[in-house]
This record gives C-alpha cells, sequence and structure tokens, in this order.
C-alpha cells in the first residue's frame, strides 16, 4: 500500500502546471537551457567555448577549480574532485550544455595538445576551503529516522503519539573546513550538526486533554568528521541527544500509562552522548549501501543504556527525469535502514521510504523530498524508545 500511495503522490505531483510545458488552450513558452545559450556559441572559436564552459562550470562548482580544455566541441575536464559522486555531477553538467558533442576525464594533459597548456592544467590547487556549502562528503542517510531535515508530516497509527498526529524536524549540518587532497588523496572534512525533533498528538483521547498536545520533543548536537575517496565515503562523529516530554503530555498523564503501551511511571531523562563511525559504497548510479556500529559511551542513570548498536542500510535511486524548463533534476528513491540495539536484545527495528526528490545540481546539492514512511519496531520519542510501535508517515522535506 505505501508503494501504491507513493506512485499515486509522484503522478499527481508531476502533472501540475509548473512540471508540464503545455496547459489546456494555451500556447506555452517553454524556455529551455539552450535558450540562455548566446547564439554566437554555436559557431564560435573552440578556445570561446572554453572560456564559456569554464565560466558555468566556476559558477556552479567553484570549490573545485575544474579545469575545462575544449577542441572541436569536444570537452576534456581536469582536477575534476576525487569524490566520484561530485565528478559525476560535474560530467553530466557539462554534457548537458549545448554543442557540446562529449566529454572526457582528464588525468593530465591531451596528447595532441601544446606543451604550455600543461602548466595551466596542473597548477597548484588551493589545499582547503572554508564553509563549504555545495554538498556534504557523507550523504545524508535519507531513510535514518533521526537524519537532521526540516520536515513537516503526518503521522497515522502510532500506538505511543497518537494515532493522529504531527511531526516536525528543524535541523542543519554547518560545514567548517575542508581539506582537498589529503591523506590517500581524498577529501576530508569537519562541521557541526544540530536539529531537534517534535510530535504533536492532534487527537488527544484522554477526558482531560483537548486541543494538540505536545507529546516529545529531541535535541541533538554532534560533531562529524568526514572523509571520501572515490566510491567511498566515511563518517566519525561523536553526539549527544536528550529528550524532554512535552507540558501538555505531562498535564493530561500523570502516571504515564496508556492502552496498549505501558509507559514508565515516572519522568525520567533520557540523556545519551556516543559515537560511531560509518562507511558508504556508492555501487552504481542507482545503489548505495552503508553499515555502521557505534557505542553509547555515557546515559542518564535515570534511563540508562547498553553501550553497543549497529545501523545500516541502502538507497536506490530511479528514474531519473531532467526538467528543462525549471532547471531542476529529480529522481524515485527507496530508502531502507535498519538499527539493532543492544539494550533492546538486538531486535530489529526498520524504517522505510518511497517518494520522490528534486535538486539543482544532478545527484548533489541540497534536495527537496516527498516521501511516505513505515517505521516498524521501537518508538524514536525520549523515555519511550524501549516501547515498541508502529505508524505511517507522510512527510515532505529540505536538506542534503
Amino acid at each position: 500500500m505505501p508503494i501504491r500511495c507513493a506512485a499515486l503522490l509522484v503522478s499527481c505531483l508531476l502533472s501540475f502546471p509548473i512540471f508540464s510545458d503545455t496547459t489546456e488552450n494555451e500556447i506555452a513558452v517553454v524556455l529551455t537551457r539552450s535558450d540562455s545559450i548566446p547564439p554566437e556559441i554555436s559557431a564560435s572559436t573552440d578556445q570561446y567555448f572554453e572560456g564559456y564552459i569554464q565560466a558555468l562550470v566556476d559558477m556552479h562548482y567553484a570549490e573545485y577549480q575544474v579545469v575545462v580544455l575544449v577542441h572541436d566541441k569536444e570537452v576534456w575536464l581536469a582536477n575534476l574532485p576525487c569524490n566520484e559522486l561530485l565528478s559525476r555531477s560535474i560530467v553530466s553538467f557539462v554534457r548537458d550544455i549545448p554543442g557540446v558533442t562529449c566529454v572526457y576525464q582528464l588525468d593530465g594533459v591531451p596528447i595532441e595538445s601544446a606543451l604550455w597548456r600543461e602548466q595551466y592544467v596542473c597548477r597548484p590547487q588551493i589545499s582547503g576551503i572554508w564553509f563549504p556549502q555545495m554538498t556534504e562528503l557523507f550523504a545524508p542517510l535519507i531513510a535514518a529516522p533521526r537524519q537532521i531535515s526540516y520536515t513537516l508530516g503526518w503521522r497515522s497509527g502510532d500506538r505511543i503519539c497518537g494515532n493522529k498526529a504531527v511531526d516536525i524536524s528543524l535541523g542543519d549540518d554547518f560545514a567548517i573546513y575542508r581539506w582537498l587532497d589529503v591523506l590517500w588523496h581524498g577529501d576530508l572534512q569537519i562541521g557541526i550538526e544540530a536539529g531537534i525533533w517534535s510530535v504533536f498528538n492532534m487527537d488527544p483521547s484522554h477526558k482531560r486533554e483537548s486541543g494538540t498536545a505536545l507529546v516529545n520533543t529531541d535535541f541533538y548536537c554532534g560533531v562529524p568528521i568526514t572523509y571520501a575517496r572515490d566510491k567511498w565515503s566515511y563518517r566519525l562523529r561523536g553526539y549527544h541527544i536528550s529528550s524532554h516530554l512535552g507540558d501538555e503530555f505531562l498535564y493530561n498523564h500523570p502516571w504515564y500509562v496508556a492502552k496498549g503501551a505501558k509507559f514508565p511511571k515516572r519522568r525520567v531523562n533520557p540523556s545519551i552522548e556516543a559515537i560511531d563511525f560509518a562507511a558508504s559504497y556508492q555501487a552504481s548510479e542507482a545503489i548505495r549501501i552503508y553499515g555502521f556500529p557505534g557505542a553509547i559511551v555515557h546515559s542518564d542513570e535515570s534511563f540508562p543504556w547498553k553501550p553497543l548498536y549497529i545501523e545500516y542500510g541502502t538507497e536506490i535511486r530511479f528514474l531519473g527525469t531532467k526538467y528543462p524548463r525549471q532547471k531542476l533534476y529529480g529522481t524515485v528513491y527507496i530508502g531502507l535502514h535498519w538499527r539493532n540495539y543492544q539494550e533492546l536484545d538486538w531486535n530489529f527495528d526498520g524504517t522505510y521510504r518511497i517518494g520522490y526528490e528534486f535538486s539543482k545540481l544532478q545527484g548533489i546539492g541540497r534536495k527537496f523530498r516527498f516521501y511516505i514512511e513505515y517505521h516498524h519496531g521501537y518508538s524514536l520519542e525520549g523515555q519511550f524508545q524501549k516501547c515498541r510501535t508502529h505508524y505511517t508517515q507522510y512527510n515532505i522535506s529540505y536538506g542534503f
């Protein structure tokens, strides 16, 4: 059922006027990428064409100082990032430029090029970037239930937070510095993450309740150190997360007992500090797999956790579509994420998402997503994290 709902959601979305070129009884003026290209480009010299493409690449990918070479409208790209996801995005961007016949990734200088170009191509590169904004070296785990993003959604069937609930999250990643071509010729970055997650019961059934009840809010901050080279990326992260019950819930549930689930009968303080190390492999343009072990190094004595856990999953993207009029890329995606915690006897906890995402640059950058989620396992909400539940969510989100 969630898959059928997602397919209906995508088809309805793509039928909106902003994603169609014509509407009934009117003549549409469709602006494509070629319309923004000066007419003299098609008959320009290689040097002019090269300079034009170089300017476009510098405008969108300035951080990497990619060098463009052109001969007979064939393009060579030098100094591409070592991260395959970024390199593939740049190549695809150039290939879409009208007039380009083919694109090659260049390691060195073409044999037929003049010797003086070698110094131009192999010029010294910068060693790092302050506050990079293009994308993340370790791509976000789009099915992880505690992935930071800006999200708004509707939840149904949750025995903990209520049959009708609204989930909201606010969070972002703040990259501080990125070192280029270090260690094994990869990129290394350090940053700060912060986020909050809140859930509101929209249909409280308790006799003392009326209107909307804030059930729980989680607060998160972390310091990720990420590294990427070719198809591999890694993340070493230390983080803190703590939870706080909503005041309406405290007022309406003095004994924390509800039908079908037994809650703790006193206010406890779920708060942990943990560290984990994740590895991700981009098996192909469509498939990514990842996994990581973690350890909870400290938890509040009122709500203790055993230290070990593992998380792992996969992401699949397909039916990629370009929208020239809107200068957007769209992709259907499926995300599967599982968790096993020592405290929960290593029982399976799964989150499954199917949706559609839009981005300005193919494959990288910030994205706008519509998705349907099904969660089956344990609640994620504060002191109810050891209670079993399942629910369905319909969400929109914005983030990497």
